[in-house]
């Protein structure tokens, strides 16, 4: 079967970020929603999926937070001046993850990337919870727990010779009801001087435009009281 479509070579999913403007996205991301769900304690223990809005060869989505036609851009960065530099550690994950080991699990944290989604809260933590890990049913659970933090500031393995877990996704973009880009299936992230940060199965990116880690979230959406669907 050809790749080449309307005589051109199909492009991989890829998300640029512009000079102080929006997200260029190319390539065939789907763009759909993902809600977390909270039980009676008000903690978060899963996602919902919405339907999929989106899945053009190429869509521009907001980073500044001002657009009227969120996620869309609508060109709002221009007239607030909005200052979009990428501040984010360019150095690969590995070298800030702290390695926490169980029993049948080694976790990794890189504390740069938590955007406060608390995934890792209940039942004591995580960092609580793995010293538990001999206990089939509490390793479980910690595994559940890593894989829905959304960030991918948590991993795990099985073993410390062993790569991280994770879940397969399909090229997913997905906004978070006032919050963060969900990206999800390794999208390489490409800043506007051509760098290109290290390839993550689950990454979050600003669109409230207040984040201090950008392109990355960082939970200033909670501060600034972002709103958007």
């Amino acid at each position: 079967m050809s790749d080449q479509t309307s005589g051109n070579a199909r492009q991989e999913p890829r998300i640029r970020v512009s000079n102080n403007g929006p997200y260029q996205v190319s390539g065939g991301a789907q763009l759909t929603t993902r809600t977390p769900v909270l039980d009676q304690h008000g903690d978060a223990v899963a996602w919902t999926e919405g339907p999929v809005h989106k899945s053009s060869a190429t869509y521009v989505l907001c980073r500044c937070g001002q657009s009227r036609n969120k996620p869309f851009c609508d060109g709002s960065h221009q007239k607030v001046g909005f200052d979009g530099t990428c501040t984010a550690d360019r150095a690969p994950s590995a070298a800030r993850r702290k390695v926490y080991a169980g029993v049948g699990i080694v976790m990794t944290d890189d504390e740069s990337l938590c955007a406060g989604y608390a995934f890792c809260d209940p039942h004591g933590s995580v960092w609580r919870e793995i010293a538990d890990t001999a206990d089939p049913a509490v390793r479980k659970r910690v595994e559940r727990q890593i894989a829905d933090c959304p960030s991918g500031r948590l991993q795990y393995a099985k073993s410390a010779n062993e790569p991280p877990v994770e879940i397969s996704y399909p090229p997913t973009v997905a906004t978070i009801p006032n919050g963060a880009l969900w990206v999800l299936g390794g999208v390489p992230v490409e800043t506007a001087d051509g760098f290109t940060y290290e390839v993550r199965n689950r990454q979050l990116l600003c669109r409230c435009g207040a984040s201090e880690n950008k392109p990355f979230c960082d939970g200033s959406h909670r501060r600034v009281k972002f709103q958007a669907p």
